[in-house]
């Protein structure tokens, strides 16, 4: 009777672990598909756009090229997210080393607050704090500010989590041979903690790539390259075309929005393809230690 029952609660475990496996197969399976129709749709229409002169000359009305909408997307990103991980990683180390638990909580639950806050709140709080309010117009600096806010909960959340899981023995280590606390954060907690910090950072440039509503409110658009003046300075950049010239009914447009964004998706996968890289070399170097 006993051994009868156990056998009987084995098969149901096997059964049960074949259904969440196949499940789980499943639901992969679904998941590759659809992100192999998003990539062939988006490739199949925007490879027929892709050219010399996609990259060489600037929008006019709705044809030209994408150069001014490139270098303005790279710029806006790469300002944000220099803003973000100066605060961020900067307030991420502040919270796991010197500050006291009360505080700890406070900044982390208002980090988690700002990651829900929408985009285009962000976006229009900006319009009327700097572009109205300062008199900056549209410019590269407010389109930076929007990007910086939006991201730093991403950056500010990997790099708290990342430096909470540095081993205390290391850290203890440290100060038992007399390092300074810059010292063990800098030459102990950041080279641990580097992969989880990177990580959050390829999360911050894929939003960052993403954003278009904070940035009509902030960058505006130019149908010229980026001038790098702080204010004054409407920029053009790739979700703008996406979103504006596949609603003109014409071919030309249409092929420079499917082109736009098919250059997004490309610099999302660069961007992933080498940072997880990094991120097997780093955990690879650590293991090997």
């Amino acid at each position: 009777m006993i051994a009868a029952s156990a056998a009987r609660r084995r098969r149901a475990s096997a059964i049960v672990s074949q259904a969440w496996w196949s499940a789980s197969v499943a639901a992969l399976g679904l998941t590759v598909v659809i992100l192999a129709a998003i990539f062939g749709f988006v490739g199949v229409r925007g490879a027929g756009g892709l050219s010399v002169k996609l990259f060489t000359t600037v929008t006019s009305g709705i044809a030209g090229g994408l150069a001014n909408a490139i270098a303005g997307t790279l710029l806006l990103v790469a300002i944000g997210l220099a803003i973000a991980a100066i605060l961020g990683i900067g307030t991420a180390m502040w919270v796991v080393e010197f500050a006291p638990p009360w505080a700890a909580r406070t900044v982390r639950f208002t980090i988690d607050v700002l990651a829900g806050v929408p985009s285009i709140v962000v976006g229009y709080f900006l319009y009327v704090a700097l572009v109205e309010g300062l008199g900056w117009g549209f410019s590269l600096i407010a389109g930076a500010l929007a990007l910086a806010i939006l991201v730093l909960p991403y950056v500010e959340r990997s790099a708290d989590v990342a430096l909470s899981g540095v081993p205390r023995d290391l850290r203890e280590g440290s100060v038992a041979l007399g390092a300074r606390p810059a010292v063990t954060i800098f030459k102990i907690d950041v080279p641990y903690a580097l992969p989880g910090i990177l990580t959050g950072m390829l999360v911050a440039i894929g939003i960052g790539l993403g954003e278009t509503a904070p940035l009509i409110y902030t960058a505006g658009w130019s149908n010229y390259m980026p001038s790098l003046a702080p204010i004054h300075s409407p920029v053009g950049y790739l979700t703008y075309v996406v979103w504006t010239f596949i609603s003109q009914p014409f071919a030309a447009s249409h092929r420079l929005a499917y082109a736009a964004a098919l250059l997004l998706m490309i610099f999302v996968f660069v961007t992933n393809l080498l940072a997880r890289s990094f991120v097997e070399y780093r955990l690879g170097h650590h293991r090997g230690r």
